[in-house]
This record gives C-alpha cells, structure tokens and sequence, in this order.
C-alpha cells in the first residue's frame, strides 16, 4: 500500500465571518503528484498557506507521514521535508544564484557558528558538501551560465528556476509549487513543466502543484483536487475532472458571474 505522506482531515479556516475553508480533506501519497485548481477565490493559497505553516486552520488536522503537525511552525515543517516556492518571487535579489541556491541547505547545517565562521575543519567539509549540491540542482535545472550572476539582472524564467532550485536544495520530501508558470511564455512555461516531471521521475519527490494553466495540469497530474468557495466538489484523475459535471459548472458559473 502506498504510503500517505500528507493528510488534511476536516481542514477549517475562517477570517472574521469570512469562511475561506469548509472541511477539506486531502491527501498526497509517496511520489505522487497532486494538483489543487478552482477558480479565483476557491480557497487554494489559504490551503497552502496551511500546509506549509503560513495559517494555522481554526479546524481540522494537518499530519505529515502519521504525525501531527497541525501546530508545528513553518520552519518545523521545512525541517521534515517540506518545501516551497511562491508566486511571487521570494529571492535575494543581491546575492548570486549559488548563493540563493545555498541558503536551501541551510537545514541541512550542523557545525556550530564558530567553526562556521572560521571555516574550519567540519564546517568547510560541510560548505564544500553542500556547494557540490548546489552544482548539481544548477546543472539539472541548465542554469550553468547565469551561476554567478546576481539575481536581480536575471531574465524573469531563468528567476524562477532559480527559486525552485533554492526548494529543491532542502532535500524534500514534499514539493509545494505555488503557480510556477504563472506569467510566463510558452517557451519557460514547457520549460518548467518539463522539470516538474524530471523531479517527479529522476528524485522521487512528491509535489503538491496549484496552478491556473489548465494545460499544464492536465498533462502534469497523477490526480486533481478541486475547490469552490472552500469546499472540495471533486477529487480525481485529469480525465474523470475534465469530465465532471459538478467542475463543469463550477468552472462556466463563475466565468458567467464574471461578465
């Protein structure tokens, strides 16, 4: 049986009188690639603002590989395997592409600061471990030339890798990817989309994807869950929802609302 890394059970969130979530319940299995769509307003970034620690939910359990973590901070969910990027780039734009890479291995840093800041010993063993890793995401993500280039003059897809490179170098288990094509051309959005499936098959890694390009998600998920003013209406393979009825409207309802 497949092991559930991630479950949300009866998952709540409320702001004032306003309910962004109604008894969600969801979950992610070991390598598997899940989709959260709806339209705008459906409650998908207030769902991975609980996931990765952002919100704690007003109800509900958040468990991650059979424990708890509904509790647990941010930071403590980066610490077991659980990794982000945004949709808005949350870079620094002054430092270098190594070095953003880098700080995704921050976790993964056991010398103390001494040693650490006289580069001594286990601590320079540690930064030349970890800068190897560093190579090896940026050569994977063919972003070899723009290696020491400060972020900031970067071209805005190769920006974006650069991000998902910072995630990839925590070593996760559980990939967050917050509308990774979005603003992007043709030609970066095939691009990233080709990652995607590259971290998929090559590492392994389970990833949890929201994203508004249908086509992307179509061809990218095992499975999709959709939401509609907080609520789950369908759960399934990209056939079974471009197919349901209940999407369907979901979908043609707002779009009518909108005009």
């Amino acid at each position: 049986m497949t092991e559930k890394l991630l479950e949300l059970a009866g998952i709540g969130l409320s702001f004032g009188g306003i309910r962004a979530l109604d008894a969600v319940d969801l979950n992610l299995e070991e390598g598997e690639l899940l989709a959260i769509i709806g339209p705008n307003g459906a409650g998908k970034t207030s769902l991975f603002n609980i996931i990765s620690g952002v919100y704690a939910p007003s109800e509900g359990q958040v468990s991650f590989r059979g424990r708890d973590i509904t509790r647990a901070d941010s930071r403590r969910r980066a610490e077991l395997g659980l990794a982000r990027t945004f949709q808005n780039l949350e870079l620094f734009p002054l430092l270098n592409v190594v070095e953003n890479i880098l700080v995704g291995r921050h976790r993964h840093l056991r010398s103390g600061v001494l040693a650490g800041g006289v580069w001594f010993g286990k601590a320079r063993g540690e930064e030349i471990r970890h800068r190897a890793r560093v190579e090896e995401i940026i050569e994977f993500l063919e972003i070899e030339p723009y290696r020491s280039d400060a972020v900031d003059t970067l071209p805005y897809g190769i920006r974006k890798r650069v991000e998902l490179g910072r995630a990839l170098a925590m070593d996760p288990t559980v990939l967050l990817l917050d509308e990774p094509v979005a603003g992007m051309n043709n030609e970066e959005t095939e691009d990233i989309a080709r990652l995607i499936l590259d971290i998929k098959e090559e590492f392994g890694i389970a990833q949890l994807l929201v994203e508004h390009d249908m086509g992307v998600v179509m061809d990218l998920a095992d499975r999709i869950t959709v939401l509609d003013y907080g609520r789950v209406i369908a759960t399934g393979t990209p056939d079974e929802i471009s197919h349901d009825q209940a999407v369907i409207g979901a979908y043609l309802g707002r779009e009518g609302a909108e005009k």
